[in-house]
């Protein structure tokens, strides 16, 4: 029966540096009639690290007391070259000084053999350093495989957070907008006006899911008010500001990064850059960025918005009351963000719009 492991084993790739010829083909035979094929040598220290670049060692067997460089030398440009790369190396040396030792040790030497060496003690620690490398690549393997299904969990569970919020901002947009489209052009906004702040990837994606909860306490708003077709009354105008409350109340306490970003949305997107929004009055920096972000988003798209108490506003009317508006309702670094690249904004709106815009 064949031994595969073994026969794994021999394929090893061994590097031996010695600037003595006469060992070199002493270990090179030695090896070779063991089954051993994937050998180099060199015997002058300068050429090791090209050849460790190019031939990728498993086992380096490394003489001490060389011209040129000597083993310490080699190893500090290997210590320094091989990265994650693992390898082992096993000095043959007739030094047996503890400080010799153990300045090798340091620089990445795994094993020492004396001088005169034993043939039989050079492959047993040989196939020593191939079996404990092969266990290492397993771990390294099994490692990536767990680093993978973590991973995979992770985007598993991200996407159902993120199916779930859209479900519930879904369900409290239909209350006052019939085709939801509305929570799908805030989302994109958002994330392309954190980007332009100078977010990248995964916080852009979750900005602009967490903008999608900005109104998701209107669900505690009676439908009286939240559909009614004139201007509201000064007691169902404050009963309506609670929404931001209600919201931020439902999204309280969690966890997850998205939710809670989702929270201060909820609270905070009708809070105004001078002080006079709602609920809290916050002002200038004390809005969190999102707020901020959601803000100018949700104006922009409610203003060119059918509802039930208004028609939709001319897009350069709608433009010039962002501007208008830039140092008191909105953050005026964010407003000019928004107005230099308002292309981004006015083709999402185009692309998920009900109808034609003047």
């Amino acid at each position: 029966m064949i031994d595969k492991n073994k026969d794994n084993q021999k394929e090893g790739r061994i590097l031996i540096v010695d600037d003595n010829l006469a060992n070199v083909k002493l270990l090179e035979r030695v090896l070779s009639l063991s089954g051993y094929a994937g050998m180099r040598t060199v015997t002058d220290p300068r050429e090791v690290l090209g050849i460790y670049v190019e031939y990728k060692p498993e086992i380096i067997l490394l003489d001490i007391n060389m011209p040129h460089l000597d083993g310490f030398q080699v190893l500090e440009q290997l210590k320094e070259a091989r990265k994650d790369d693992y390898f082992s190396v096993i000095m043959i040396t007739a030094q047996s000084e503890p400080a010799n030792r153990m300045r090798a040790l340091d620089l990445g030497v795994n094993d020492f053999i004396g001088k005169p060496f034993d043939t039989t003690e050079v492959l047993m620690r040989i196939r020593n350093m191939l079996q404990i490398r092969k266990l290492h690549q397993q771990v390294l393997e099994q490692n990536r495989h767990l680093e993978n299904r973590v991973e995979e969990r992770t985007r598993e569970l991200l996407d159902l957070q993120i199916e779930l919020l859209t479900r519930l901002a879904r369900a409290a947009e239909f209350r006052d907008d019939d085709t939801g489209n509305h929570i799908v052009r805030i989302g994109r906004y958002v994330s392309a006006l954190a980007k332009l702040t100078g977010d990248t990837g995964r916080s852009c994606e979750h900005a602009g899911y967490a903008s999608m909860m900005h109104d998701i306490g209107k669900i505690g708003i009676p439908d009286d008010i939240l559909m009614k077709p004139g201007p509201l009354t000064d007691s169902e105008w404050e009963l309506m500001k609670t929404h931001t409350d209600i919201g931020g109340d439902i999204l309280s306490n969690s966890t997850h990064d998205i939710i809670r970003l989702g929270e201060a949305v909820a609270r905070s997107h009708h809070e105004w850059w001078n002080g006079t929004g709602y609920p809290d009055s916050l002002s200038g920096e004390e809005i969190p960025t999102i707020g901020r972000i959601v803000a100018i988003c949700d104006v922009f798209d409610a203003l060119l918005s059918t509802r039930p108490y208004k028609k939709p506003w001319h897009l350069d009317v709608t433009l010039e009351t962002i501007r208008r508006k830039s140092g008191t309702q909105f953050d005026p670094d964010l407003v000019a963000k928004f107005l230099d690249n308002s292309k981004i904004f006015i083709d999402i709106w185009q692309s998920f719009q009900d109808k034609e815009i003047d």
